[in-house]
C-alpha cells in the first residue's frame, strides 16, 4: 500500500512536469494582453476584476470540467490526444457510417492545428520568458529575440539524445514553479484583499456588459490562460487519469488562481504594471531572478510540446496519414519517448522564422490563440460521437453535454478568429498545409492500392496452381511483404518469373495497423498454415507499437506452430512502387505530384521495419495514379 502510494506520487510529480508545463506558463503573458493597448480595455477595478473572474471560471469549465472530468475518460486503451481520440471516434461509427469520411477530415483538421499550436507555442513561451530582460533595463531590448533564438536552438539540438534522463527534473522544478506562483499570488493578495471579489462570476458579466464589443474581443485575449489544455489529454497516455487529475487539482489549478488574483491586485495597486504585471509582482529585485526561473519554465514546456509533436507524427505514420520517417527510440524504459529527426530540424526551422518574424510574444499571441481554439473545438466534436455511439449515452445528455462547451469552445474561436489579419493567419497557413499533406498521402496510397488490387491475384488459387507442377526450392526461408487484403506479392510473381524458384520456407507477411495505441502481445501475432511450407504471417501494430518484424518473427518461430525461422538464412523480398502521375486520375495533377514527390523520399519499408539490408531483395513496380 505504502509502495503504490509512493508510486503514485512519484508518477503525479512527473505529471506536473511534463503536462502542465504550457498552461503553467501563461502567467507570463495572459493577463498582460488583456489589457494590452490594442484591445482598448481600461486599466479600472471593474475590469480587472472582470478579467480575473473570466480567467478564473474558463479555467473551472473549460480545463476542470470539459477536460479534467469529461474528457480524460474518452481514452483509447489508456491513450489520449487527438490523433487517438480520432481513431476511437472513427472505430465508433464504423467506415460505412456516413460520418465516417466528415470525422476524419475533423480529426486531421485538429492535428493539423495541432503542429501550428507546436511551433507557436516554444516560441511564445520563451521569447515571453526572455522579455523580462526588457522590464529590468530597456537597453536589453535588442536582445532578447537572439537570446531566445539561442536558447531554442540549444533545446532542439539535445533532442536526439531524448528526455527520459531530463524528465525526473522537470516535475521537481515545475513544482518549484507552482510554488512560486502561488507564494507570488499570495503576497499580493494580501495587500488588496478586495481582488478574492473576482470569485463572483457576476463580474465576469459585467465585463462583457459594460465593454461590449470591446470585451469579446478581450476575450481572444483571456483565452490565453487556456493555451495548454490540450496537453491534459495527450499526454494521458504516458501518466494515467489519476496522476494528471492530482495534479491538477492539488497544485496546479490553485497555484493558477493565486497568480493570477495577484496580478490583478499589482494592476490595482500600481497601474504602471501593465506593460508586464508578471514581473512587477515582487520588485525589481525579483526581475533577473524570475527572467531564469521563468525561461526554465518556458524551456520545459516548450519541451513537452516538441515530445508530443513526435508522438502525433509517429501516429499520424502508423495510421497511414504521413509517409515513413525516420523514428528513433530514445529510451528503453519509455516506449513513448521518441525522436524524430526530420520533424525536429523542420519545426526548429519555423520556430526560428516565427520569432524572428514577429519579433515579440505579444504579436505571436494572436497568432497562438487560434491553432488551440479549432483544436479544442474538434476535441469536442469528437468526444460527441464518442459517448454517443461508443459509451452509448442518452442523444439528449450528449448533446446537452458537448454543446455547452461547444458554445463555449466557439466563442473563443470567434473572438480569436478576429486576430487572423494580425497573426492568426500563421497556424492556419502551418495547418492547410499539414491538412493538404495528409489528405493527399492517405488518397494516394489508397489509390496505388486500388491500382494494385485491379491485376490483383488470389493467394490461394495462385498457391493451388504453382503446386500442380512446383517450381524447384531453394534452401532458405523468403519472407514477401503483403499489403492487408492484397493477393500474390508482385515481388514473388518476379522471382519466379526471373529466377524460377521458390524457397524452401515462404512466408507471406503482411503488417495489421489496428487503430488502438498499443497491441499486446498475446494479440501481436496471427499464424496460418498455406501448405508446402508456406505460411501466412500477420502481425499486429497498434498506432503507438514500435514495428519490429525481426522481433515478431522470433515471436512467431517460438510459438513451435511449423515456423522454423534463422535470420541469416532469411531473404526479405520487398516491392518497392514507383509512383507516375498521370492527368485524369483520383486526384488532381498537382495532387499526384505531390503524392509521387512523398513516396520518393519516404523511409524505404526495410529501414522503417528494422529488417537487416543485407537481407533484403527490392523489386520495383510501377504504378500510376
Amino acid at each position: 500500500m505504502e509502495h503504490s502510494k509512493q508510486r503514485l506520487s512519484a508518477i503525479t510529480l512527473a505529471a506536473l512536469g511534463v503536462v502542465y508545463g504550457d498552461i503553467g506558463t501563461s502567467p507570463l503573458y495572459a493577463m498582460k494582453e488583456v489589457f494590452s493597448p490594442q484591445h482598448g480595455i481600461a486599466l479600472n477595478q471593474a475590469n480587472v476584476l472582470g478579467a480575473v473572474s473570466l480567467i478564473i471560471w474558463s479555467l473551472i469549465i473549460v480545463v476542470s470540467l470539459k477536460y479534467v472530468a469529461l474528457i480524460l475518460r474518452a481514452d483509447n486503451r489508456g491513450e489520449g490526444g487527438i490523433m487517438a481520440l480520432m481513431a476511437l471516434a472513427l472505430a465508433s461509427v464504423g467506415k460505412q457510417s456516413r460520418w465516417y469520411f466528415p470525422l476524419m477530415v475533423v480529426g486531421l483538421a485538429g492535428t493539423s492545428l495541432f503542429f501550428g499550436d507546436g511551433v507557436i507555442t516554444p516560441a511564445v513561451t520563451i521569447l515571453s520568458a526572455i522579455e523580462g530582460l526588457e522590464v529590468a533595463t530597456p537597453a536589453l531590448v535588442p536582445y532578447v529575440v537572439p537570446i531566445a533564438c539561442a536558447v531554442v536552438i540549444g533545446l532542439y539540438a539535445v533532442q536526439r539524445r531524448g528526455t527520459a534522463g531530463l524528465g525526473r527534473w522537470f516535475g521537481g522544478f515545475m513544482l518549484v514553479w507552482f510554488g512560486a506562483l502561488a507564494a507570488m499570488g499570495a503576497v499580493n493578495i494580501a495587500q488588496h484583499p478586495g481582488v478574492l471579489a473576482a470569485f463572483d462570476p457576476r463580474y465576469g458579466l459585467a465585463f462583457f456588459l459594460h465593454n461590449q464589443w470591446l470585451g469579446f474581443v478581450a476575450l481572444g485575449a483571456i483565452f490565453l490562460a487556456l493555451t495548454g489544455a490540450e496537453a491534459l489529454y495527450a499526454d494521458l497516455g504516458h501518466f494515467g487519469t489519476k496522476p494528471v487529475r492530482l495534479a491538477w487539482f492539488g497544485a496546479v489549478f490553485p497555484a493558477l488562481v493565486v497568480n493570477y488574483l495577484g496580478q490583478a491586485a499589482v494592476l490595482l495597486n500600481n497601474p504602471a504594471a501593465v506593460g508586464n504585471p508578471f514581473y512587477y509582482q515582487l520588485g525589481e529585485w525579483s526581475i533577473l531572478p524570475l527572467v531564469v526561473l521563468a525561461t526554465i519554465a518556458a524551456v520545459i514546456a516548450a519541451q513537452a510540446t516538441i515530445s508530443a509533436t513526435f508522438s502525433v507524427v509517429q501516429s499520424a505514420i502508423s495510421l497511414g496519414f504521413l509517409p515513413r520517417m525516420k523514428v528513433l527510440y530514445t529510451s528503453e524504459q519509455q516506449i513513448g519517448q521518441v525522436y524524430i529527426p526530420l520533424a525536429n530540424w523542420l519545426q526548429l526551422l519555423i520556430v526560428l522564422l516565427a520569432m524572428t518574424g514577429f519579433g515579440s510574444s505579444s504579436n505571436l499571441a494572436a497568432a497562438y490563440g487560434i491553432a488551440v481554439t479549432i483544436t479544442m473545438l474538434t476535441t469536442t466534436i469528437l468526444t460527441f460521437f464518442v459517448i454517443r455511439y461508443q459509451w452509448k449515452y442518452n442523444l439528449l445528455l450528449c448533446l446537452a453535454a458537448t454543446g455547452f462547451f461547444l458554445a463555449i469552445d466557439l466563442a473563443f474561436f470567434i473572438a480569436n478568429s478576429l486576430k487572423i489579419a494580425h497573426g492568426g493567419w500563421f497556424p492556419l497557413v502551418m495547418g492547410a498545409v499539414m491538412m493538404t499533406v495528409m489528405l493527399v498521402w492517405r488518397t494516394g496510397r489508397k489509390a496505388v492500392f486500388d491500382n494494385l488490387q485491379q491485376h490483383a491475384i488470389p493467394l490461394g488459387a495462385f498457391l493451388e496452381s504453382l503446386f500442380v507442377s512446383p517450381p524447384l526450392r531453394v534452401p532458405g526461408t523468403a519472407v514477401y511483404f503483403r499489403a492487408e487484403g492484397d493477393g500474390v506479392p508482385h515481388a514473388l510473381l518476379h522471382n519466379l518469373l526471373h529466377n524460377k524458384v521458390l524457397h524452401e520456407q515462404t512466408i507471406f507477411l503482411t503488417v495489421v495497423n489496428r487503430d488502438i495505441p498499443y497491441v499486446p502481445a498475446a494479440e501481436r501475432i496471427e499464424l496460418e498454415d498455406l501448405g508446402h511450407q508456406c505460411h501466412q504471417l500477420n502481425i499486429h501494430y497498434g498506432f503507438k507499437d514500435e514495428r519490429d518484424i525481426i522481433g515478431a518473427l522470433e515471436l512467431a518461430a517460438s510459438q513451435g506452430r511449423g515456423l522454423a525461422w534463422q535470420l541469416m538464412e532469411t531473404s526479405f523480398f520487398i516491392a518497392r512502387q514507383t509512383v507516375i502521375p498521370v492527368a485524369g486520375g483520383r486526384m488532381p495533377l498537382a495532387a499526384d505530384v505531390l503524392f509521387a514527390a512523398m513516396s520518393r523520399n519516404a523511409r524505404d519499408a526495410a529501414e522503417y521495419f528494422k529488417v537487416p539490408a543485407n537481407r533484403v531483395i527490392e523489386l520495383g513496380t510501377q504504378v500510376e495514379i
